[in-house]
């Protein structure tokens, strides 16, 4: 229970730091946050690490955990990259993508699109993952695999995110469904060109919505 407990205090505090209560350069008090959440210090610490692994913090030795807040060009930069990373994976994962696979997909489709009936973001994004998860490994290239779940993970508090802005979770369940019937239909060059385009408007929409709190802060 311990690691889903960290999973649960790094989600809490990515909204603290998106909502503004934390900003760029604030410590995180252990002790206080320790008995705001009631727990020890130690899944705080996981915790911490997780965010240090989507570079939301920084560990600094011996004086602790700091929030740092990507600056809009340097997010820009991480979702261009993870736009094309994924054009590859879609790319090769059409000439190469397994029938169970396509259920996979379309499994996950559905479960994403009971969640966007119950306006259900936290369970929209565990299926979301799943669903880029079985593209990167249905590329059949370990080494671009790893790239980009690598990549996915350091950007995950900002995709999650960007699922709260009002509209965004249809959008992206069509789609996926776009995703899905290219890759279905076996066309590398249709299927890039969705997953670019999905992971690109991601980054936009998750600009608009730091935008927005950081008007909501002031």
């Amino acid at each position: 229970m311990e690691p889903r407990r960290a999973d649960n205090i790094a989600e809490a505090l990515e909204e603290l730091i998106f909502n503004a209560t934390f900003v760029d350069g604030d410590r995180l008090d252990e002790v206080r946050l320790a008995e705001q959440f009631g727990v020890s210090r130690t899944p705080l610490r996981e915790a911490f690490q997780r965010l240090a692994l989507s570079g939301l913090v920084e560990l600094v030795p011996r004086r602790g955990a700091f929030v740092r807040q990507p600056g809009p060009i340097e997010l820009m930069e991480m979702f261009e990259v993870m736009a094309e990373l994924e054009a590859v994976c879609g790319r090769l994962a059409a000439k190469r993508i397994s029938e169970e696979a396509l259920d996979e997909l379309r499994d996950a489709n559905a479960k994403c699109q009971a969640a966007v009936e119950r306006q259900d973001v936290d369970r929209y994004y565990i299926e979301n993952e799943r669903f880029h998860k079985t593209i990167y490994s249905q590329s059949g290239n370990s080494f671009l695999e790893q790239e980009a779940t690598k990549l996915h993970k350091r950007l995950k508090p900002f995709r999650r995110q960007q699922l709260r802005f009002r509209g965004r979770m249809p959008q992206s369940m069509s789609e996926h469904e776009a995703v899905v019937k290219a890759l279905a239909d076996g066309k590398p060059e249709e299927t890039a060109n969705a997953l670019r385009n999905h992971v690109a408007v991601q980054g936009e929409k998750f600009h608009y919505l730091m935008s927005s709190l950081k008007k909501q802060a002031v």
